[in-house]
């Protein structure tokens, strides 16, 4: 079941801003859009942070991986220049301070765990405990249309999860349908799958909403197909292009 806004700002701003940025973020939101899809990994010294990329270079100027450097010190490197001057400056965020702030001005979250090899039980753990701390009074409510999803292609990360914050809903991400996904979406109790919208055909999107799971694409930048996946039953999806899909597309 989904019970999710239908579309998403992917990594806050698409294309008209630095990718997971407070910038971003507030690109999405100034498009009129109040839920977001994000990437969280872990800095060295275990605090989460805002970034998709394990690695420095292509979104913030540098070498080695995210994990060889605290979350402060990823949190003084410029992630916005790279995209254009307007955004110089501006910083890798903390996952705490960016997702207060979504909670703060009623966006919705889609948490992408995105763990260093080896970290994946950490990081699904993590993330989870900070995320159910957050929204602890709206989860005793029952109400988990306002808690964020919690989504990954790490399986361990969101058994990890679910073992830390069981009441949080959880998102298995497939790139294509694995003959498994459904043994895999049951083993972590998840309540939908997300999947690469140019992998998935009519009769597989038929089948995970006859199972009962939500079903969510990425990244869907051309209205005519958002079009023709919503036809087919999907629930919802993220875009890079908010300038031409809007948060009210149908």
């Amino acid at each position: 079941m989904w019970r999710y806004p239908k579309v998403l700002a992917h990594r806050g701003g698409g294309t008209l801003a630095p990718e997971n940025t407070m910038a971003g973020l507030r690109r999405g939101m100034d498009a009129g859009f109040r839920a977001v899809e994000y990437d969280v990994m872990l800095a060295r010294d275990g605090v989460p942070v805002v970034m998709h990329d394990p690695f420095l270079g292509r979104t913030v100027p540098g070498a080695g991986h995210v994990h060889d450097y605290d979350a402060l010190e990823l949190a003084a490197m410029d992630a916005g220049g790279w995209f254009g001057a307007a955004f110089e400056g501006e910083p890798v965020p903390l996952f705490v301070e960016f997702a207060q702030y979504c909670k703060a001005h009623g966006v919705w979250m889609n948490i992408e765990l995105k763990p260093a090899p080896g970290y994946e039980m950490e990081t699904g753990g993590t993330v989870a405990r900070i995320a159910a701390a957050m929204f602890a009074e709206e989860l005793a409510a029952g109400k988990l249309a306002q808690a964020p999803l919690l989504s990954s292609f790490s399986h361990d990360a969101l058994l990890s999860a679910r073992e830390v914050a069981p009441q949080l809903p959880r998102a298995c991400l497939m790139s294509e349908l694995p003959p498994d996904w459904e043994r895999r979406a049951r083993e972590v109790e998840a309540a939908a799958i997300h999947v690469n919208h140019r992998h998935l055909r009519p009769q597989q999107a038929h089948e995970v909403k006859a199972a009962g799971f939500g079903l969510f694409c990425y990244t869907v930048n051309e209205a005519a197909r958002a079009r023709e996946l919503l036809d087919w039953g999907v629930d919802a999806f993220c875009t890079d292009r908010i300038d031409l899909i809007g948060p009210d597309f149908s």
